[in-house]
């Protein structure tokens, strides 16, 4: 048996006041006396009242919803977008509507659809891959409110990111400068079109005269600590190894410092790693990893406030418009010189 839905009239009949009185009341409107709103709110307390978002919703044409798309919600990361979205709508008047793809794009397009079905006022997502967004697109050119999370200046969507390529610049370039020539990259996003790190990587190099040997491209095959480590196994299985790895995320930094402990590596004296995102573990793993800082705060705030302003456009979407956001580099002792 279904439960029975409490209506304004139920309260109104408990009170004695009209539905118009009692509505007015739960709104907390000025004109009822503060006696009777008093009254009114412990009687729908007492008789379990949840206001119908869903009527209203048919009203304003809002539903105080937003969905956030993400790839994985095991890349730390990713978790703590996750948690500053939903407290910064939270703070707006906001729920956070949230799913994941899990890093597939059939998924990706459900999802989205999903969310659309449930009428939300916009999404933010961080698409698997960053050249095929043929079908979030079609949102935006629909009037449809929706932000990225990674952004291609020439998609034609809006988007708040980290400059990717940069901060993979960075990365490569310190190691560059400290002395290392033979640096290999673990990297799973180039299969998906994803190639700003790796940009980042080879823009590195050509600008210090270095040569980029393909065998130093390591495709973890997923983003975890495990795939670091059998990534960076297979690298040091060379004949000649690198001196450097540059991870593209810091859960593959983590797996490649696991394996040279187990091997008996010195870090950074044997062989440097640099990571990317600075999560929490990367800073207190037994050797702390030098890391690009991915600016969780600053990314989250600034897609939020975009993503509201283009739900109160009154006259259509504005011209897209892309932040790209330059990340600090945080060297630790994972890069910190070779030593004796």
């Amino acid at each position: 048996m279904g439960k029975s839905t409490v209506r304004l009239k139920d309260i109104a009949d408990r009170t004695g006041f009209s539905v118009n009185t009692v509505s007015l009341a739960l709104r907390q409107s000025p004109r009822i006396p503060e006696e009777t709103s008093i009254l009114i709110r412990e009687a729908a307390a007492e008789l379990n009242y949840l206001p119908n978002h869903v009527a209203k919703s048919l009203v304003s044409r809002e539903t105080k919803t937003i969905g956030l798309v993400l790839t994985d919600i095991t890349n730390p990361a990713l978790t703590q977008v996750a948690q500053a979205v939903e407290m910064l709508l939270s703070e707006r008047g906001y729920s956070t509507l949230f799913a994941t793809s899990n890093n597939d794009l059939d998924e990706e397009k459900r999802v989205i659809e999903m969310f659309r079905s449930r009428q939300v006022d916009g999404m933010l997502i961080y698409p698997r891959s960053h050249r095929e967004l043929d079908h979030i697109r079609r949102l935006r050119q629909a009037n449809y409110p929706v932000v990225l999370l990674v952004g291609d200046p020439d998609a034609g969507i809006d988007a708040v990111c980290i400059d990717e390529r940069r901060g993979a610049y960075r990365a490569v370039r310190h190691l560059i400068d400290i002395g290392h020539s033979r640096i290999a990259i673990i990297d799973t996003s180039n299969a998906k079109g994803n190639l700003e790190k790796r940009d980042g990587y080879n823009q590195a190099h050509k600008e210090a005269g270095l040569p980029v040997d393909t065998e130093l491209l390591a495709d973890p095959l997923g983003n975890s600590v495990i795939r670091g480590y059998w990534a960076m196994d297979r690298l040091m299985s060379m004949p000649v190894r690198p001196t450097a790895v540059f991870a593209a995320n810091d859960s593959l930094a983590i797996g490649a410092l696991r394996w040279t402990q187990k091997n008996n590596l010195r870090v950074p004296k044997d062989v440097a790693i640099i990571g990317f995102d600075n999560i929490e573990f990367a800073e207190h793993a037994a050797t702390p990893i030098s890391s690009v800082k991915y600016e969780v705060d600053m990314v989250t705030e600034l897609a939020v406030e975009r993503l509201l302003q283009l739900i109160a456009a009154p006259d259509g979407l504005p011209e897209p418009r892309v932040t790209m956001i330059d990340p600090e580099l945080i060297v630790r002792d994972s890069t910190a010189g070779r030593g004796d």
